[in-house]
């Protein structure tokens, strides 16, 4: 290899690494065995005054990083809603770098604007959203959350007939934000980051799997009379569970308000015939959030911003300059649907992912994925002292032990007990008032086998401990 060029010889150093990382799925441990300061002490070598050739640095890094991986990419990982980057769109991810193609103008990168263009077309037709709605691909939910709701504000001022452009957020009508009691956290992040504080907030009730209340909202409505934004939610965090679209949005749309759908992960339901009952209604919304990297399995720096008014987006968006040129036969911009003028070439990954897995293999994902769910919460339930706490709808199980109902120390300790075998990543959250275990299971290496590995795992936990 030492008489190959050294681009090419880092090259393959690193494919090298990241094929053994991948096949070496049962060497792995769970969670990573280097603490913060071995980390350090791995990462903080000497900076010198002179450049190192690639294949040194390349070996460095893999020696630096390999003790402070997690198993994000194997079916053992069911901490939190993260897809295990698909091998064909991990390697159509190392030609976006190789390539270096900055996807702000088409003229900047017509390859990279059109596998965008394409690549949205087909999440549309998954998805079932309306076909001539626009598509911006962005870093995440998070970053897709914020442009729909920014071209949320922008339009219902319009509508009140107060130009944000020309005049500005000081001074504006008042917007009243009409969100659940289980909203996400980064759509809260989203809204502050865009100027909403709490006094914006109309926080309606939800039920017992975190749905929003059609009764409360209907009530609440009665009192608003400024704009209005309305952020539902598919696919709960804990629960999976989702909002009643069908009953709610017509309803906030009889009051004038533009409805966004926080989707990260469960908007995916849409696209599968068994489940489309959770998200019947879906596509009545004005805009859409979804993650990439999460069931879809795009490796990270994913996620799509759907609106369903084109031009609304473009004018909330879009970056114009002299130097921004463009004629009449380029594609479209990418850049005019995101905060952003250079960034990376997304599309290309999204591309070959949804080439690699088709049509019917993005549906029998993500109902397997509910399908495993299902199981290992039928397996739980059958042991005593251990409860699931959500109905399982979607992919999402929440676990709770106790001898006499949850009980939130008996909770911890079964984690730190499956956390100490270090044979899954799972971890803890809060929900009502207590404790859970909660699993996501999004891997797509993810198999019957592995849940009921799982299972056994809990149960062995819980068995020290009952």
């Amino acid at each position: 290899m030492t008489d190959l060029p050294e681009f090419e010889q880092s090259l393959l150093m690193a494919l090298r690494a990241a094929v053994e990382f991948r096949d070496d799925a049962a060497a792995i441990p769970a969670f990573p065995t280097y603490s913060a300061a071995e980390l350090r002490l791995a990462f903080d070598i000497d900076l010198g005054e002179r450049g190192r050739t690639g294949p040194e640095v390349i070996a460095d890094l893999v020696r630096a990083a390999e003790g402070g991986l997690t198993s994000n990419t194997q079916p053992n990982f069911y901490a939190w809603v993260q897809g295990s980057s698909h091998p064909t769109g991990v390697a159509a991810d190392l030609l976006t770098s190789a390539w270096g193609q900055n996807a702000g103008l088409y003229q900047m990168a017509p390859a990279a604007a059109i596998a965008e263009e394409i690549a949205g077309k087909w999440l549309l037709e998954l998805l079932a959203l309306p076909a001539k709605a626009s598509v911006a691909f962005t870093t995440g939910a998070t970053m897709a959350n914020f442009i729909g709701l920014a071209v949320a504000r922008n339009e219902v001022l319009k509508r009140a007939g107060y130009s944000l452009e020309r005049d500005g957020m000081i001074g504006a009508p008042r917007i009243t934000v009409i969100v659940g009691t289980e909203v996400h956290t980064t759509v809260m992040s989203d809204l502050r980051l865009l100027g909403f504080g709490a006094r914006n907030l109309a926080v309606v009730d939800s039920d017992t799997q975190g749905r929003m209340s059609v009764t409360d909202l209907s009530a609440k409505l009665q009192n608003i009379s400024e704009p209005i934004i309305l952020a539902l939610q598919a696919g709960h965090i804990n629960s999976g569970a989702f909002d009643p679209f069908a009953d709610i949005i017509p309803l906030a749309h009889q009051h004038g308000a533009w409805v966004h759908i926080d989707g990260a992960f469960g908007l995916w339901a849409n696209a599968v015939e068994p489940l489309k009952h959770l998200s019947q209604g879906v596509e009545l919304a004005d805009s859409w959030s979804v993650d990439g990297h999460k069931w879809l399995q795009v490796p990270y720096d994913s996620g799509f911003s759907i609106i369903r008014d084109a031009e609304a987006h473009k004018t909330v968006m879009s970056i114009t300059a002299s130097y921004l040129t463009a004629s009449p036969e380029d594609g479209k911009n990418p850049s005019a649907f995101v905060p952003e003028l250079s960034r990376r070439a997304r599309g290309f990954a999204v591309w070959a992912t949804l080439q690699a897995l088709g049509r019917q293999g993005v549906r029998d994902m993500v109902l397997g994925h509910c399908q495993c769910a299902q199981h290992l919460a039928k397996r739980l339930n059958h042991e005593p002292g251990i409860h699931v706490l959500n109905d399982v709808v979607l992919n999402q199980v929440a676990v709770a032990f106790g001898h006499h109902g949850p009980d939130d120390k008996l909770t911890e300790a079964v984690i730190e007990q499956i956390k100490a075998e270090n044979l899954h990543f799972v971890l803890g959250a809060r929900w009502r008032g207590h404790t859970i275990l909660r699993i996501s299971v999004t891997s797509i290496l993810t198999r019957t086998s592995d849940i009921d590995a799982l299972a056994e795992s809990i149960i062995r936990a819980w068995s020290h401990h009952a």
